[in-house]
């Protein structure tokens, strides 16, 4: 596997051709001033219809996902729960457009652009990986938008297992796939490529639904530039004095690394409410590993 340090370094060099954008998603433009707030753009989403009388529950990706990772827990969770559920891709992933900006702040304000559109504030929001910081910034920022919040296998504070990701950035940029090929050939092409790199079938599986046929062209639906730009603010948290004072519950995979006991603190100092829970046998891709345990953790936060 490449050591971090070299695929960082790779990943600074911009390796490979540049990425092209995915001329099927429109591509929003950044903030015109430094220090502005960050402009929202229109989200890609899908809304699960329920009942109105309780508060609807909304699902945040992680890097390199969207919002069809969520599809399964979504339709369970609406099934058992009989409430609205809303999956949304972030910025710069799956259908939702690209941009230049990738901050915490510009994730957190799409999602408040979002959820007064649609009428679901306050909700319930659960969000994994950097969608779990966005929900974690989001409940900092506008408390009323937010009746409870659930974060999966995250902290606001940087953990040593997140190191991996500049390594998948760098790869992806690296990849080189014949335009002829067929769109399962391609993928099992960059597999096999990938597999020197990233020895998780679940990660490469999870990097491989990004690869897209678009135009006769194969592309990274991700925004791979976006990404590399910013990645020192997707692996670390805005620093906020202000706290969240309703319920939260952070949902750890007891098999990873990302939320360390040392964490804890930072956790209850802007979160006073929160609870931990560890769902056993359980990679950081809780939802993934364990969907009925996760289902089942949710329900019980909501009760």
């Amino acid at each position: 596997m490449l050591c971090w340090a070299r695929a960082w370094r790779l990943l600074r060099r911009g390796l490979g051709p540049s990425t092209p954008s995915f001329s099927r998603v429109p591509v929003a433009p950044s903030s015109s001033q430094s220090g502005a707030e960050p402009r929202p753009v229109r989200l890609s989403y899908k809304l699960l219809d329920g009942e109105a009388a309780s508060p609807p529950l909304v699902l945040l990706h992680g890097l390199f996902g969207s919002k069809n990772n969520f599809n399964s827990v979504a339709n369970s969770l609406a099934q058992q729960t009989s409430r609205k559920v809303l999956i949304v891709d972030a910025r710069n992933h799956g259908d939702s457009p690209h941009s230049p900006d990738m901050s915490y702040e510009a994730m957190s304000q799409d999602m408040q652009d979002l959820l007064p559109q649609l009428g679901l504030g306050p909700c319930v929001l659960v969000g994994h990986s950097m969608g779990g910081r966005t929900a974690m910034l989001l409940a900092l920022q506008r408390p009323e938008l937010v009746d409870r919040l659930i974060v999966v296998d995250i902290s606001p504070l940087e953990s040593t297992s997140s190191s991996n990701f500049p390594n998948y950035i760098a790869a992806l940029r690296a990849m080189d796939i014949p335009d002829e090929a067929s769109l399962s050939r391609a993928r099992k092409l960059a597999n096999e490529k990938l597999s020197s790199v990233i020895q998780s079938v679940s990660i490469r599986q999870l990097l491989l639904t990004n690869l897209v046929e678009v135009d006769g062209r194969f592309v990274w639906r991700v925004n791979l530039d976006a990404l590399a730009q910013h990645i020192d603010k997707i692996m670390d948290f805005p620093a906020r004095q202000e706290s969240y004072s309703g319920p939260a519950l952070f949902l750890l995979g007891g098999n990873s690394k990302f939320v360390l006991p040392s964490h804890h603190p930072e956790i209850r100092r802007l979160f006073p409410r929160a609870q931990m829970q560890t769902v056993p046998n359980a990679s950081h891709w809780v939802h993934s590993d364990r969907p009925q345990d996760f289902v089942a953790a949710v329900r019980g936060f909501l009760a």
